[in-house]
């Protein structure tokens, strides 16, 4: 059948159209924003759990992140210090390390190495200054191989003499001066920062042995805890007195208990990490162990009879030949000096200690007393408080004995039983008990003990009931105790007088709280969202 053309035309126009209103509805339908938000509506419905969860662990992730980026251990920035300890018998050379960023913190200056100087103390050099530069080159040799040569320039060098250049200097000024000039000209042609080399006095000695173990003790500064949030009121720590023994002088230091110091000359302040310190302090010159030995040989001879000591604080078999020369060669024991007739004289150990006890005693004057209460030689002495750290030469002879038992100077008592039955061992026997030990130290162990017991209990009025407050330390953090850290953190200014700022928390704890924190929170949300979202959910878990 024929269609006319007209009709035909009509026809493809309305299929045409119809076509075209349907594209356009789909196009339409395609570009709704309403139906495409609805499309993401369902999707995110469908999928929050692991949106959130997603979101969750990349905040976690965050958080860590800056956590362990704060905490990264940064490039190794350290300063190092020298200072040579020149005795009275010897010298140690001690290299100190620390922290650049942190060097006006406590308790950061370690001790990275020790070394003693090959022969006797520099007052021994007053007469041979030419000897100086060997007898100090091993161990600056091996303090320029130990610290880098890049720091060399700003690594202070600072050289302490102590009681045997005092010694030195009573005698003759000018041969104090040459040893100390040559040693100084020997130091600079090191390529350290050399700092100058001094006599320190013995308030010095006293006072930064006191701030040694103290600043290795932690006592300067208030721990940081919880407490110290709630409440900004503290007390100070309680500080260790020092007990110093040295081959020429021994010095006490500490801080009394609401005591007024009636010497003023013993009187130290300080102000330390922002707290105030009045410090008692003294330093019995020709009271070390060894000086202490050449008084009571001066002594002990005046009494002797053809030439020959019979001495109780040597053991028996014990024999050694003594110049009268070097008897009175010190200025310790001009108060006993008188023409004998006889220019050496032989000592012949006896070994009892109830006599050597008493013939130290006699080396203590205590028949007169100026002040309310005092040591010995009518010097003021405080009542003692609290424990005490007791160090070099205190802490080498009691060590030595506590190797013999270990509670063999627990208390006066042990310590008195111990020396007996030491004192009175055989020589022989003595030396081949202890064959590493070279003699003449290991003969002068009975007269150092029964000193250092005299000492403290008659000398310094310590009893039975405060010998517990006495720690005999050798180092303490592998730092030795003794006054050369103290005189170097005094110089480097290290020692702030004021409480450096610091935020209430460690960074590291700061740090371990935001991440928990935030934790709680994320957990927090997620559950607040889930809550929004689908509460039939929970509702339906709680029927």
């Amino acid at each position: 059948m024929l269609v006319p053309y007209e009709d035909l035309e009509e026809s493809k126009e309305a299929t045409f159209e119809r076509k075209s209103q349907s594209q356009a509805l789909e196009l339409q339908g395609s570009f709704d924003p309403f139906s495409q938000d609805s499309k993401v509506k369902r999707f995110c419905s469908k999928n929050i759990l692991i949106i959130l969860s997603v979101f969750s662990l990349l905040a976690v992730i965050a958080l860590i992140a800056v956590g362990l980026t704060q905490n990264k251990p940064l490039p190794e920035n350290v300063k190092f210090g020298i200072v040579l300890d020149a005795g009275s018998s010897h010298t140690n050379l001690y290299i100190y390390k620390w922290p650049a960023e942190k060097e006006n913190d406590t308790g950061v200056v370690h001790q990275l190495q020790e070394c003693q100087v090959k022969g006797p103390g520099i007052s021994k050099y007053a007469q041979k200054t030419n000897e100086i530069d060997t007898y100090l080159a091993e161990c600056m040799k091996m303090s320029t191989e130990l610290i880098p040569a890049s720091k060399h320039p700003e690594t202070p060098v600072y050289l302490g003499a102590t009681a045997g250049m005092r010694l030195l200097r009573m005698e003759s000024e000018q041969a104090a001066d040459r040893v100390l000039a040559e040693v100084s000209r020997s130091l600079r042609n090191y390529s350290f920062d050399f700092q100058g080399a001094k006599i320190i006095t013995g308030q010095e000695e006293g006072a930064y042995g006191w701030i040694t173990i103290n600043y290795l003790l932690g006592k300067f500064t208030q721990k940081q805890g919880w407490l110290n949030l709630i409440s900004a009121d503290h007390q100070k720590e309680e500080t260790f007195g020092a007990l110093d023994l040295g081959g020429a002088s021994t010095q006490i230091t500490f801080v009394p208990l609401n005591s007024t110091i009636e010497a003023p000359e013993n009187s130290l302040q300080f102000r330390l990490y922002g707290e105030d310190y009045t410090v008692y302090t003294h330093s019995f010159l020709c009271y070390g162990k060894d000086q202490a030995l050449w008084q009571k040989l001066a002594k002990d001879v005046q009494v002797s009879s053809g030439g020959t000591l019979r001495d109780p604080c040597f053991h028996p078999g014990y024999k050694k030949v003594v110049n009268v020369s070097e008897l009175y060669g010190t200025p310790c024991t001009k108060r006993f000096e008188k023409k004998l007739p006889f220019d050496q004289f032989q000592i012949q150990g006896t070994g009892d200690y109830e006599q050597c006890r008493q013939s130290i005693l006699e080396l203590f004057n205590n028949s007169y007393c100026p002040y309310s209460q005092c040591a010995f030689n009518g010097v003021f002495l405080p009542p003692l408080h609290g424990s005490f750290g007791a160090f070099s030469a205190f802490y080498f002879v009691m060590d030595f004995f506590k190797k013999m038992k270990e509670d063999s100077v627990s208390s006066p008592e042990k310590m008195t039983e111990t020396l007996k039955s030491f004192c009175s061992k055989p020589w022989a026997e003595v030396k081949a008990s202890n064959p590493k030990i070279k003699e003449k130290y290991l003969n002068e162990y009975c007269f150092s003990g029964a000193y250092i017991l005299t000492l403290l209990l008659q000398g310094y009025n310590f009893t039975g009931s405060s010998w517990d407050q006495i720690r005999f330390m050798g180092k303490i953090e592998d730092s030795n105790a003794g006054w050369t850290l103290g005189y170097m953190l005094n110089l480097t200014n290290m020692i702030p007088a004021e409480q450096p700022l610091s935020p209430p928390l460690p960074h590291s704890t700061y740090v371990s709280l935001m991440v928990v924190f935030s934790l709680i929170l994320v957990a927090v949300a997620i559950t607040c969202l889930l809550i929004y979202r689908k509460p039939s959910y929970f509702w339906k878990a709680s029927v």
